[in-house]
């Protein structure tokens, strides 16, 4: 292994037990995602210890001191840069009252994200992220659901993008999986294989031999992973999803976020059928229907 990788995964081993909060516990659950204890969520501490905490539907981070990310650490290119003909990559979404909904609450179902973020989708379109992690036996339960809204029920005009959690270094490193997938071309093909391998298979995927043992088993050879673990690309992309996750202030996951504008999750929603109706009603508002 050389050097760049050696270093990257240095500390990985003491990591890959840690999991979403302070306790030590597998990187993947050690039982199949299909039966969590919907009383104790995977990720949270034994009930006897925090007796109080409600239960949820997402894996949460520790809690740690919040980081003040500015609105220039991303800004849009310049006007003048505009005046000369040249298309900003990001639009910067622009604040609005809350929408007008019958069925959802900002404050109790959404919060509003303040700022507004910059979206990367195409004029006329609405963007929607989900945030989520390989080992959230939540994320993998939705999974199916999300797949297939964003294959086949999601309105035209949405754009859907996925970015992984980056709060510790074993969501990191499933991360790196994440975008080393999509260098490959093989993300459409082995996403939701990569969430039942680790949920299922309990195989945790979190060191360079166990992903490139997966990957070679997926006829992908050991140079040809090692090539996309390691190029420009992937590192580029990680930046821009730990720039994400700080902009958002994603501690928890799965979460989605609609247009730069509002985040939820499945619980705050009601439920999973609650959650894609309140996407798509945030995004008509935000589409102006």
């Amino acid at each position: 292994m050389n050097k760049f990788l050696s270093t990257a995964l240095l500390g990985l081993v003491l990591a890959a037990s840690i999991a979403c909060t302070k306790q030590p516990q597998p990187a993947g659950p050690t039982q199949p995602a299909a039966q969590p204890d919907a009383a104790q969520p995977s990720g949270a501490a034994p009930a006897a210890a925090d007796a109080a905490a409600p239960a949820t539907t997402e894996e949460s981070a520790p809690t740690a001191p919040a980081e003040t990310v500015t609105e220039t650490d991303d800004a849009p290119e310049s006007t003048e840069q505009a005046a000369s003909g040249v298309q900003p990559t990001l639009k910067l979404a622009t604040a609005t009252n809350a929408p007008a909904t019958e069925h959802f609450k900002e404050g109790a179902n959404y919060r509003k994200v303040v700022p507004a973020q910059p979206t990367n989708v195409t004029p006329g379109k609405i963007e929607v992220v989900e945030f989520f992690w390989y080992g959230c036996a939540h994320c993998f339960q939705l999974d199916p659901a999300i797949e297939a809204w964003r294959n086949k029920g999601k309105p035209a005009y949405v754009e859907f993008l996925r970015v992984p959690g980056m709060w510790n270094d074993t969501l990191r490193i499933h991360a790196r999986l994440f975008y080393t997938a999509e260098a490959l071309g093989k993300l459409d093909a082995l996403h939701s294989t990569i969430f039942r391998e680790i949920n299922v298979n309990n195989n945790p995927l979190n060191t360079v031999e166990t992903m490139a043992a997966f990957f070679k088993k997926q006829g992908v050879s050991p140079e040809e992973f090692q090539k996309a673990f390691a190029s420009f690309a992937v590192e580029s992309k990680l930046q821009r999803a730990d720039f994400l996750n700080r902009r958002y202030q994603i501690d928890s996951v799965p979460t989605v976020a609609i247009n730069g504008k509002y985040v939820t999750d499945e619980g705050k929603a009601g439920g999973e059928p609650q959650l894609f109706q309140l996407i798509e009603e945030l995004a008509a508002h935000e589409h102006g229907g």
